[in-house]
């Protein structure tokens, strides 16, 4: 964003940006992906933080489950983001209390670094940026709009707002964070990149 000065006819002068101005907020798209169905659902926040990815696993849960009784373990393809790293403290704070609150089994599984072009989300975002190619995301009803309008596999998305207040650098101190760890089954060879969460009823810890 840069500024020029601008003079007008009666020799005055004022600071005018060369560039639409910027919205009052940035809103962050969270993508999740039914790879066996290609059913996409589109979460808007104001911040990328662990809690963000987290409150959006939950309600796409909630949105999904009555048509998913009998799943009892999520196998998560992530892209080793900062916000959701297997080393990322707060997040997987967060993705055991998910487990424990649903029941479910999650395993979390990632992509090596530089290798999420990989995930079949990243495929989603190009065509919702091709949906809004040029248009002015001036508000976030528009950025909402243009967003049930994409399709992916000739399907629109499910979309939502993700209204919490997330503050980023959340992090846990190394007491706070052994029972956290003591719940992750880490595998031997990937410890970082493949991660089971079971329940806390059937964890057997």
């Amino acid at each position: 964003m840069g500024e020029k000065t601008r003079t007008a006819s009666d020799g005055t002068s004022a600071k005018g940006l060369d560039h639409d101005p910027p919205a009052k907020t940035k809103w962050t798209p969270l993508g999740i992906l039914i790879l066996a169905t290609g059913a996409l659902s589109l979460f808007f926040g104001t911040r990328e933080t662990s809690d963000l990815w987290v409150d959006g696993l939950g309600r796409w849960w909630d949105q999904v489950r009555g048509g998913l009784g009998h799943v009892r373990t999520l196998v998560i393809y992530l892209d080793n983001g900062p916000h959701n790293a297997g080393t990322r403290t707060q997040f997987l704070k967060r993705m055991v209390a998910f487990v424990d609150a649903t029941g479910l089994t999650v395993r979390l599984v990632y992509y090596p670094p530089y290798h999420s072009k990989y995930n079949p989300v990243e495929r989603c975002w190009s065509s919702l940026e091709r949906k809004w190619g040029g248009a002015l995301l001036t508000s976030l009803e528009v950025i909402l709009s243009y967003a049930r309008r994409m399709t992916w596999k000739g399907r629109h998305p499910t979309v939502g707002v993700l209204s919490g207040t997330y503050v980023d650098g959340v992090k846990l101190t190394k007491a706070e964070m052994e029972p956290i760890e003591a719940r992750l089954d880490r595998s031997a060879t990937l410890p970082k990149y493949d991660i089971t969460i079971r329940p806390k009823q059937a964890s057997g810890r």
